[in-house]
């Protein structure tokens, strides 16, 4: 069904009556955090808005967790907007129980999977950062009836397996014989990352950029020029990997791998906006 730019105009307007009258308040009610316990299973820390569908769900990148930037504007903007809203930490990250070395790919993947079945109701709008947006493409084929859109924000699909495969062979082999890969990274204060071999031979299981991906809802994938740590063609190669033909790349030119500048956010905000606009005129 086609937009009229009146209506668009409208809720636009709306919205932003919203949001100023959420700031001259100045009362914000920020979601607590609860504990889903799960059988045989580390629990994991949650904060959920109740409201309307569709809902949105937020999947953090690796080693981070659900209290940055990006995760509480969307809390905010879910909130004023009425639609429910989860975030979470993954096992081993956050508040969530367990140890992150233990961590694997898919770990965090039946993580998410249990959040879709377990935490919300009906269909969500996955919005994944870096490795987050790995693990929203693969629940969202594992989970299709769940999930009505995603959002990707410097989307790190099969990323540690892409990097580690582009090493010389001789730094391959040394690293199979020590056991792990130092990697440099300027997100933490020790200034590396370690994988071991066995959590990337793991990986290589649940990469999804080899094939067509089985995902038809509308997509859109943001990301930075400037991505020192995931370049932003890997978005590209998932905007043509994915079946659905509503599919939208949008990169910024200064953008970082972060993306968390105030008109980064804004620009999500928007681009989720748009989404829960277009699925509830569909409806």
């Amino acid at each position: 069904m086609a937009y009229t730019l009146l209506g668009r105009f409208c809720r636009v307007f709306q919205l932003n009556v919203q949001r100023q009258a959420i700031m001259f308040s100045g009362v914000r009610h920020k979601s607590t955090v609860h504990y889903a316990t799960r059988p045989d299973q580390p629990k994991l820390a949650y904060r959920k808005v109740k409201g309307k569908s569709p809902g949105v769900v937020f999947l953090p990148g690796f080693a981070s967790n659900m209290g940055g930037k990006k995760a509480e504007a969307l809390e905010e903007f879910c909130q004023s907007l009425g639609h429910s809203y989860l975030r979470f930490d993954y096992t081993g990250c956050g508040s969530s129980e367990g140890e992150i070395v233990d961590g694997t790919v898919g770990t965090w993947k039946r993580d998410v999977l249990y959040v879709l079945d377990e935490l919300v109701e009906g269909p969500q709008i996955l919005v994944g950062t870096s490795m987050g947006g790995w693990l929203m493409c693969l629940a969202a084929i594992a989970r299709p009836e769940r999930t009505a859109a995603m959002v990707g924000i410097s989307t790190a699909a099969d990323h540690f397996v892409t990097v580690y495969n582009t090493l010389p062979i001789e730094v391959r082999k040394e690293i199979e014989e020590k056991g792990q890969w130092v990697v440099p990274t300027k997100h933490n204060e020790e200034g590396s990352i370690t994988f071991t071999t066995e959590f990337l031979k793991e990986a290589e299981q649940h990469c999804v950029l080899q094939s067509p991906i089985p995902v038809t809802c509308p997509v859109r994938l943001i990301h930075g020029m400037k991505d020192q740590d995931v370049p932003w063609h890997v978005s590209m190669q998932l905007a043509e990997r994915v079946l659905s033909n509503d599919v939208d790349v949008i990169l910024r030119k200064h953008g970082q791998h972060r993306m968390a500048e105030k008109e980064d956010i804004k620009l999500i905000v928007y681009t989720i906006d748009d989404l829960i606009d277009k699925l509830t005129t569909l409806v």
